[in-house]
């Protein structure tokens, strides 16, 4: 048997985008269902930026204590050799998980937003259809006047590495039975590092294996060199320029390096993590017959598809593939469905990598604004003046403010060291604001902070730093 309802707006998809856009539409009065086939939060709560984070701490307290027990810090603390009960750490990653799937679900009912478990499958561009979502167990029948693609993304798969036995993706890297020896991560880009650093703080052998000459190569060399300084520091085994040709026989893993020369690695685990893909299959989108933007369904400034009244946004639209971008997209959305004037066109969007140290990315990089034909004023600030950063006892990387020549408006922000990600904002507000060098300069920042080094590259790019 079958069921048929009526909304205003039906989202596909409970994600970051799709929660957010289903929240704000209830905020507005918007008569709303979403529709999530597996856990409300998406990749990003459920498998991806939350739990990895989860596990990155866990794997930095570890570490930290096992120097401990080496005698290896300065600190003159010693303890006893630690030990890992791998279930326990799973354990509380996956109730933080949780908590937060179920707070989501909250959200949306908090809101009036009705919130449908199911896989969708669309009819037409007004309809879809979700198996066992009836009252009775049948075909639940949504109608709706505006149909939102938030469906987000999966991960890459090598068609000479296909996932299975030890060939994992970040999915199952996440959720470890127990740890292997060896580790093996094919992809030097953030989320290969973010976890081949969490297996290595673990305890494991781990190696990268990066086609191009560095790892992070969608970042500038000099901001990633920090990075790569450490990963080379805690053993982790480096081999740029080298491409993966598949498994032997005996399952270790073929790769040629850029003279080509083949050689064998052996693992007991393969993480492949070279990208991910819009989730563009599997619901009978190809029958909207949506213009496309390669493998991303194509949208405007306001996230229209060519479609009227059906909407994309998040991943399945395409980089960057980031999940503040899909919420910001999805609150457009609901506020243009009901009635306000909104146009998604961000000063900048920031991008942060939680490495060992953490990299953000906000704006033009130098050399970006350089093949814009825009002159700039560049400087550096770096950690090892910063006092706060000797305190936390990392003081490597640095700051660095991008801003035109002519009249000093900031154009962008790259920093490299710990905890950086937390100031990210600073970073995103002063380009969203219009801000100058100057503005920046004449802000009093805290004593002793990182920010500090927030206000000292202004300050130097205006010739004038107070600590270089």
């Amino acid at each position: 048997m079958s069921q048929t309802i009526e909304t205003q707006l039906l989202v596909i998809g409970g994600g970051p985008g799709g929660y957010v856009a289903g929240i704000r539409a209830g905020q507005l009065g918007i008569q709303t269902i979403v529709v999530e086939g597996a856990h409300q939060g998406g990749t990003c709560l459920n498998i991806g930026c939350i739990p990895s984070k989860a596990l990155i701490h866990a794997a930095e307290e570890f570490a930290r204590v096992a120097a401990f027990a080496a005698g290896e810090s300065p600190l003159g603390i010693t303890v006893h050799k630690p030990a890992l009960d791998l279930s326990k750490t799973v354990a509380w990653k996956d109730g933080i998980v949780k908590r937060l799937t179920q707070g989501v679900g909250a959200l949306l009912k908090k809101n009036g937003a009705r919130l449908v478990k199911g896989w969708a499958e669309i009819v037409d561009g007004k309809t879809v259809d979700v198996a066992g979502a009836a009252d009775d167990g049948g075909t639940l029948r949504i109608k709706c006047e505006h149909l939102l693609l938030a469906t987000g993304s999966v991960p890459v798969e090598l068609p000479f590495l296909p996932f299975g036995g030890k060939v994992v993706s970040s999915t199952e890297a996440l959720s470890p039975d127990e740890l292997p020896k060896k580790l093996v991560v094919v992809g030097g880009g953030y989320i290969g590092l973010e976890l081949g650093t969490v297996y290595r703080k673990l305890g494991c052998e781990v190696t990268v294996v990066e086609a191009q000459d560095r790892i992070l190569p969608a970042y500038d060399a000099e901001l990633t060199q920090p990075v790569a300084k450490h990963l080379k520091a805690s053993g982790v085994e480096l081999l740029l320029g080298h491409s993966v040709l598949g498994l032997t026989d005996g399952g270790a893993l073929r790769v040629r390096d850029g003279g080509g020369k083949e050689l064998e690695i052996d693992a007991d685990r393969i993480l492949v993590a070279v990208g991910r893909r819009p989730k563009t299959d599997g619901f009978n989108l190809e029958s909207l017959r949506l213009d496309m933007a390669g493998k991303a369904v194509k949208i405007d400034d306001q996230c229209r598809t060519s479609m009227r009244n059906v909407w994309a946004i998040g991943d399945v639209a395409g980089e960057p593939m980031l999940a503040h971008r899909a919420m910001a997209q999805g609150e457009t959305v609901a506020e243009i469905v009901s009635g306000k004037k909104r146009r998604f066109v961000p000063a900048a969007i920031p991008a942060v990598c939680f490495t060992d140290p953490e990299v953000v990315v906000v704006g033009l990089s130098p050399d970006e604004a350089k093949a814009q034909g825009v002159e700039v004023r560049t400087a550096l600030f770096p950690f090892a003046a910063n006092g706060r950063a000797m305190t936390l006892e990392s003081s490597d990387g640095f700051v660095r403010v991008v801003a035109r020549a002519g009249d000093h408006r900031i154009l962008g922000w790259q920093a490299v060291g710990v905890a950086v990600s937390e100031l990210s904002i600073a970073f995103v507000q002063s380009i969203e604001m219009g801000a100058t060098l100057e503005d920046v300069a004449g802000t009093i920042h805290p004593h002793p902070t990182l920010g500090e080094a927030v206000q000292e590259a202004a300050l130097r790019a205006l010739g004038h730093a107070l600590h270089i």
